[in-house]
């Protein structure tokens, strides 16, 4: 699959060139957007070749209909002569304190088991002590923050070595990477797809893995340990940090697991 990415260009590129690459991306025509943008093809075509400036609250309801994240539907408005729509505070800000503590709440309450925050480039923000015991025996460079979640899991030097199915896995990161990476157009994801796609790959494939769900199967100095990785972002964000954070809970895949983790 190729990556296309719709922000990459010129920091001065117009409102209209970028709104059509996000079209273009989304493989939505004008005709489309037109019907659900609520205006009129022609005017569609008129926005994006320069010929009509849309009002920022023409930017914005075209961004929601592409699904635009809120860090480009910024550099949208910037692009049209309009301020931005959306804040970014830091996670420590004041104005992000309910959020910042119901996460590490979160946190604290899977322990035993593994639990992190992940921003948009899959990096740690934040994780419990149960990831620690992990990722023991990791390479300390893949260990450095910022650490990233896809090179740690799919690295030799990581936890690739120990995954019992590597290849599901593999395929499972892999995807969420491709998804992430087309859907925002960050140039930074492209460069780690390509990247990652070039470690070795498993011999053996598993095209119809057993169970409900794709395990994280490891071994480790405890014995095997087997989990289910479930992750929540909040879809309600008006803020860029809250809508680029992922939190990703690890639960146990069996009674041994369990067991494990809590001896740990």
């Amino acid at each position: 699959m190729v990556v296309h990415s719709p922000s990459r260009g010129s920091a001065d590129a117009p409102v209209g060139e970028l709104l059509r690459g996000w079209r273009n991306t989304r493989r939505c025509s004008q005709l489309d957007l037109a019907v659900e943008a609520g205006i009129s093809s022609r005017h569609v075509s008129f926005i994006e070749t320069g010929r009509s400036r849309p009002t920022a609250a023409m930017i914005l309801r075209i961004a929601e209909y592409l699904d635009v994240p809120l860090r480009e539907r910024n550099r949208l408005l910037l692009a049209g002569g309009y301020a931005p729509a959306y804040g970014e505070y830091g996670l420590d800000a004041p104005e992000l304190a309910t959020f910042r503590d119901a996460l590490r709440g979160v946190l604290i309450a899977h322990m035993p088991f593994p639990a992190l925050i992940l921003d948009r480039h899959f990096d740690v923000v934040e994780a419990n002590d149960a990831v620690a015991t992990v990722v023991e025996g990791c390479s300390v460079e893949l260990l450095t923050p910022p650490v990233n979640v896809i090179r740690l899991g799919l690295h030799p030097d990581g936890l690739a070595p120990r995954i019992t199915d590597l290849a599901p896995w593999r395929d499972h990161l892999l995807t969420q990477l491709t998804r992430r990476a087309s859907r925002t157009g960050d140039p930074r994801l492209a460069e780690l797809l390509g990247e990652v796609r070039g470690y070795p790959s498993p011999a053996g494939h598993a095209e119809n893995p057993a169970g409900v769900a794709v395990e994280l199967r490891l071994g480790h100095r405890l014995g095997e340990l087997a989990f289910l990785s479930m992750a929540a972002s909040v879809q309600t964000a008006l803020d860029v940090t809250v809508d680029e954070l992922t939190l990703e809970l690890f639960h146990p895949a069996d009674a041994a697991t369990r067991v494990l983790m809590a001896s740990a």
